[in-house]
């Protein structure tokens, strides 16, 4: 997280109300709700992710066991048994 003065940053009578409430600690103040973006989204690794499980899931369906499925995607067998049994949306 990249910590920024606020002196250098806002106005000095914003700045004097917060230091009413709070002086010399660390305030984390969260972006508004439409600015954030799910894990993955610009990356493309969520899609990567749903993809990857998706062929498990195939696979299962499609006799392959659970210790295979984990070696064959070098996952722990937990994380295969989540993947499969995890209901869908």
């Amino acid at each position: 997280m990249k910590y920024t003065n606020a002196k250098q940053i806002l106005p000095e009578r914003l700045l004097a109300e917060i230091q009413h409430y709070i002086q010399g600690e660390s305030l984390y103040i969260p972006k508004q709700a439409q600015a954030y973006r799910k894990w993955g989204s610009l990356s493309g690794g969520r899609q990567a992710l749903d993809r990857r499980n998706d062929a498990i899931r195939q696979a299962f369906r499609h006799q392959s066991s659970i210790e295979q499925l984990a070696e064959d995607y070098f996952l722990s067998v937990d994380t295969i048994k989540r993947i499969v049994y995890a209901k869908q949306k």
